[in-house]
């Protein structure tokens, strides 16, 4: 009798312990996507903080484009670190990606800004930024398949359930991204 008593309290503790690492693992993936998220956030910032500069030295080479260059910068204001939602950031990421491709592709027609030291500094950091971002969404989709497949996979879908852990969602791809941009269109608005 003793025996069995013992048995059960022994199963029980590991039972507990097993519960608490699986709990464990399930906060450290939901914290390794909020990093990862994190992380792009900085890296978007770091983009729209050298927006400006690209704008500025462009605008000397560009007075018509300046519907271009307007949009990239009230893209720039509406950008606000740490407090948008997965879908807004992404949904910003996507159109300022499209608009500074457009840049890149009008700056192509102007042999001088082209050639200007400042722009093609600005064009470097931004190259290096956006690898960074294409990087950084990389890891976050890690992150998130690792955090999803903890939160869906049993035994562990026992605790997600009790604890009310929620899936999260990749960042994806855009149909328009898929695409060359339209250069000719961004000038249109």
């Amino acid at each position: 009798m003793e025996f069995i008593f013992w048995f059960f309290i022994i199963a029980a503790v590991i039972i507990f312990i097993f519960a608490i690492s699986m709990y464990n693992n399930l906060i450290s993936r939901r914290n390794g996507v909020k990093y990862a998220y994190a992380s792009i956030d900085a890296l978007l910032k770091k983009r729209f903080d050298l927006i400006p500069n690209l704008v500025s030295a462009a605008k000397e080479y560009m007075n018509y484009e300046k519907n271009l260059l307007n949009q990239l910068t009230e893209l720039r204001t509406s950008f606000k670190p740490g407090t948008m939602n997965p879908q807004e950031l992404e949904s910003l990421d996507t159109k300022s990606t499209a608009l500074i491709k457009g840049i890149f592709a009008v700056a192509e027609n102007y042999p001088d800004l082209k050639a200007s030291q400042n722009v093609l500094q600005l064009q470097a950091a931004l190259n290096e930024v956006e690898e960074q971002i294409s990087a950084a969404r990389r890891a976050y989709n890690a992150a998130v398949m690792q955090y999803n497949n903890a939160v869906n996979h049993f035994p562990s879908n026992i605790i997600a359930n009790a604890f009310n852990f929620q899936p999260s969602d990749s960042f994806s791809i855009p149909e328009g991204e898929r695409q060359n941009v339209d250069v000719k269109a961004l000038f249109k608005n």
